[in-house]
């Protein structure tokens, strides 16, 4: 689906396929059948974006075979199907029945991170419509907070200077710019914009930025008009936004039977009270590293006594933990935003809601004014399988609806901040 800026500039705005569990070419080219041409039937749209999710074994494969990257290519556009997005952090397997911190492996430490997030480079730089300005990439934050040390930043610091030459390969031989978000989540190394700024400010930005998840900006507690402003002020560039929103609860003791509900074995659900977000700004305020306090203790590992009050770390124990049935048994003050990724167009039933005004806010800070903060869009809700179950999906059929009233959603969002529809895009 594409949208024009009020500044003439396209915006694409699509879905995230790692709500489905295939992992190889069949099974992709089955899911488009599936789910992503019932979604474009149901929005009355000549043109889709999907933010592909390839698993690195189906991303090396295509990434040696041109001939299996001109199949994708065709039929993709023979559904009314495009692609300028992919999505590089799970890196394989991320729909099994359980996941939890396997997400965060292979990390930015390690050459297969490397090498899988390349192969996506060049896979995507042959699947860009020809009238697209670029590509992206979205990738974890890293690694996970735990280990983390002077050796491993090195290790990862000498990937993204070996991405960053990659990218400029992929162009000099496709003609194609790409580029790579890492994405701030709860619980990785780089966990807020503060963070981001602090760790990435260093790395070649004509290649490497930021993918900003709307959902885990809100679980940081961070303003998104100030966040957009820090990661301006240290030159790194916003190169994708997954609009996600994610779970609130404003009284966790009084409404933990329906937070109970919400407990699953597949995700992590790191959950974050406010007082996050006054940590974050303590480590900005003293030049700290990431994960280190301001009294110096190791940062907030699982089951860590943790700094309490002054403490400069957001996955301090005192304030967070790492999934909602650890944050239930440790009874957090409230109130608690979850990074539990809900359907956009259908917020938990009340006492819980979901961080929506955090997304209205950061949309509107990056797209309603003169200029265009970012032109690729990915509705990101992977989370469809693992909902409670009087609000999962039971049918393709159902599945498809929702991922399109998402879509629906976020497109009427757009058009209210001044975007309008391209070709025959009209709304559903």
């Amino acid at each position: 689906m594409r949208l024009r800026h009020p500044s003439g500039r396209t915006v694409h705005l699509g879905y995230c396929t790692n709500v489905h569990p295939a992992e190889d070419l069949t099974g992709i080219l089955g899911q488009l059948d599936r789910y992503a041409v019932p979604v474009r039937a149901a929005l009355g749209s000549d043109l889709l974006g999907l933010g592909l999710w390839l698993a690195a074994p189906v991303a090396a494969e295509l990434a040696a075979d041109p001939h299996a990257r001109r199949r994708l290519r065709t039929e993709l556009s023979v559904r009314g199907l495009e692609v300028v997005t992919l999505n590089g952090f799970p890196y394989a397997s991320f729909q099994a029945p359980v996941v939890k911190g396997a997400v965060y492996h292979p990390d930015w430490t390690t050459d297969d991170r490397l090498r899988y997030t390349l192969d996506l480079a060049r896979v995507l730089a042959d699947l860009l419509p020809p009238d697209a300005a670029r590509g992206s990439v979205s990738t974890l934050p890293l690694a996970w907070r735990t280990p983390w040390d002077a050796t491993r930043a090195d290790a990862a610091r000498r990937r993204l200077d070996q991405l960053a030459a990659g990218l400029a390969d992929v162009q000099r031989e496709t003609g194609r710019p790409v580029r790579v978000g890492f994405e701030p989540e709860p619980g990785c190394v780089v966990e807020s914009t503060t963070q981001a700024a602090t760790l990435l400010s260093a790395v070649d930005t004509e290649w490497l930025g930021v993918c900003l998840d709307l959902a885990h900006l809100a679980c940081a507690w961070e303003e998104p008009t100030a966040a957009l402003a820090r990661l301006a002020a240290a030159g790194l560039p916003v190169v994708k936004v997954q609009v996600s929103a994610a779970l609130e609860a404003a009284d966790p003791t009084g409404d933990a039977a329906a937070l109970r509900r919400w407990v699953e074995p597949r995700f992590l659900h790191q959950t974050r009270t406010a007082d996050c977000a006054a940590a974050s700004d303590r480590a900005a305020a003293t030049g700290s590293p990431v994960g280190s306090t301001v009294t110096g203790s190791a940062g907030g590992g699982p089951g860590s006594a943790g700094g309490g009050p002054g403490s400069a770390d957001p996955a301090d124990p005192a304030w967070a933990a790492d999934d909602l049935d650890a944050a239930l048994d440790a009874a957090l003050p409230g109130p608690w935003r979850v990074h539990y990724h809900v359907p956009l167009h259908a917020p938990p039933e009340p006492p819980l809601g979901s961080t929506l005004p955090v997304l209205r806010t950061a949309l509107a800070a990056l797209l309603a004014g003169p200029d265009v903060g970012c032109d690729h869009l990915d509705v990101e809700t992977y989370t469809w399988g693992v909902l409670p179950a009087a609000r999962r999906p039971q049918t393709d059929a159902e599945l498809a609806a929702g991922i399109a009233a998402e879509l629906a959603f976020a497109r009427d969002e757009l058009v209210a901040l001044g975007l309008t529809l391209h070709r025959s895009e009209v709304a559903a």
